[in-house]
């Protein structure tokens, strides 16, 4: 991979998080697998949609994209696609409704537009995504469009868990990553952007080559190289929050322009999304679809006249060409944010129309994009205050204290069954203990709670894997047979990562 092109000003990386915890067989309406369905027909159609145009082309080096080992696991999961078959149904059936029977005639021709939308990703789920998700992810990344991230199985926030429990989740992520895609990720997303010094060495031994950290992490050090953590190769990649948050602002980004979509303005019987941002009032106009294409126009020059100044300014400051990082959830683009597929499609076509080179985190490495001298920065996330304030403060101090005990629990079996020389053969039980163990580790339930988003949910799951942990435990203790009918029973709420298998962390403990 060669460094920037004469007449390229820089280079810019997109990078997509893209997560849900997991949520099938744990409730559908409010809060539960209807997130998933929306998110799906929201964000990861229409991206792939639009990664799929552009790679035939012959385009590359578009996006690295980051799909959680959690959520890739409930995309190829068959339940969740045939479900998911039944949701775009359900919604083409909500949008003739809404046409029929609204009395305004401008919500009955956007119900009209819903209908088509709806038919257009039946269409492409029937075709594209009746075997799962990762076959799409894998032609995009084998084609050379985007490069694919791993991470920890199930989100957690790494600095926050024991050592060899963090080792696990890796291991376990890197594993189900393999699996799906055919080869173990040269990088990973970690989880909230969560750091610690130490990680490093966790991240080298794993085998794991660059990542992304919000920029206050690096306190201070530059975003336009990436940098090299301790003695180690392993590549941290800040974001640059200065184009960032042209974007990701909830007071000033795009998606808050007046003519695009709101996302909260939702029609009280069936549930579509038919009017505008307007302002700041409760009454709502109705979408208009060539006024939001004409923002999405004004908008993504205003993005790349941003990228382009910023790395003029670089290359003035070092005499060199430099770097954009840029990164986000997935799922702003589409599903919280309906414009916000096509604004990708604008943007990854007009920066190198504007002399911007795009590239991969590892196209950046590979082209020489890192600075001479290591870091090692202090502790951080990407969350609100930098700190782990959200996943490890007052309002969640109790999980905090259970996730202390799972995860001594699950160490203490593993160890004592390692001991008895029980790890010879596959067990199911010991599989399922490890599962429970991951999913009670999720970030996201720290988050949801802190952030007094569906609390009572997120403290439902928490809890339920939690006492999952400690009846598999207890039933382990009493012999074979019953911790076996106990990792069945608990199965029926899921058994994500269908290749893990509890003899190959053995490994992993005597590091």
């Amino acid at each position: 991979m060669s460094g920037p092109r004469e007449h390229e000003i820089g280079t810019f990386c997109l990078v997509l998080h893209t997560h849900l915890p997991w949520l099938p067989h744990h409730g559908r309406w409010p809060v539960g697998e209807e997130w998933l369905y929306q998110a799906w027909a929201g964000s990861y159609l229409p991206l792939v949609r639009v990664l799929d145009g552009l790679a035939a082309e012959g385009r590359r080096d578009l996006v690295t994209l980051g799909v959680t080992p959690i959520l890739a696991d409930q995309l190829d999961d068959p339940y969740c696609v045939e479900a998911m078959g039944a949701w775009l149904a359900d919604w083409q059936l909500r949008a003739t409704k809404v046409a029929a029977s609204d009395p305004d005639p401008a919500v009955r021709e956007l119900a009209r537009g819903e209908f088509r939308s709806a038919a257009q990703a039946l269409e492409e789920w029937s075709t594209g995504w009746r075997v799962g998700g990762s076959p799409r992810w894998r032609a995009l990344a084998d084609a050379g469009a985007i490069e694919l991230l791993g991470g920890p199985a199930t989100h957690p926030v790494l600095p926050l868990l024991e050592t060899d429990v963090a080792r696990i989740a890796l291991a376990v992520g890197l594993d189900d990553a393999r699996s799906r895609f055919g080869s173990a990720p040269a990088g990973i997303w970690a989880p909230e952007c969560g750091w610690q010094p130490g990680l490093e060495k966790l991240y080298a031994e794993a085998g794991i080559g660059h990542l992304v950290m919000d920029e206050e992490t690096l306190a201070g050090r530059t975003t336009s190289r990436g940098h090299r953590l301790g003695d180690t190769d392993v590549v941290a990649f800040g974001r640059d929050l200065s184009i960032t948050n042209r974007i990701w602002s909830s007071r000033a980004g795009y998606p808050t322009g007046p003519y695009y979509r709101d996302f909260h303005a939702v029609h009280p019987v069936d549930g579509l999304r038919l009017w505008r941002v307007t302002g700041p009032g409760s009454e709502k106009a109705p979408y208009e679809p060539a006024s939001a294409a004409a923002s999405i126009e004004r908008d993504a020059h205003d993005f790349v006249d941003h990228v382009r100044a910023k790395l003029a300014q670089v290359a003035a400051r070092d005499g060199r060409p430099g770097l954009v990082v840029a990164a986000y959830d997935t799922e702003l683009f589409g599903h919280w944010w309906h414009e916000g597929p096509a604004f990708l499609d604008r943007v990854l076509r007009l920066l190198p129309e504007a002399g911007i080179r795009l590239n991969t985190l590892r196209g950046a490495v590979e082209a020489g994009l890192v600075a001479d001298e290591p870091v090692l920065p202090p502790a951080g996330t990407w969350g609100a205050g930098k700190d782990f304030r959200l996943w490890a403060g007052d309002a969640v101090g109790e999980l905090l204290a259970d996730g202390t005990h799972v995860q001594k629990r699950l160490l203490g079996v593993l160890e004592h069954e390692l001991s008895a020389g029980r790890l010879r053969s596959r067990r199911t039980d010991l599989d399922q203990l490890v599962r429970e163990t991951l999913m009670h580790l999720s970030g996201d339930w720290a988050f949801m709670i802190s952030r007094d988003q569906a609390p009572d949910y997120a403290w439902r799951r928490s809890a339920g894997h939690r006492d999952a942990v400690h009846w598999i435990a207890d039933a382990i203790g009493r012999g074979l047979e019953d911790g076996v009918a106990a990792a069945r029973a608990v199965a029926n709420g899921g058994a994500p990562f269908p290749h893990l298998d509890a003899r190959s962390l053995v490994d992993v403990l005597n590091r």
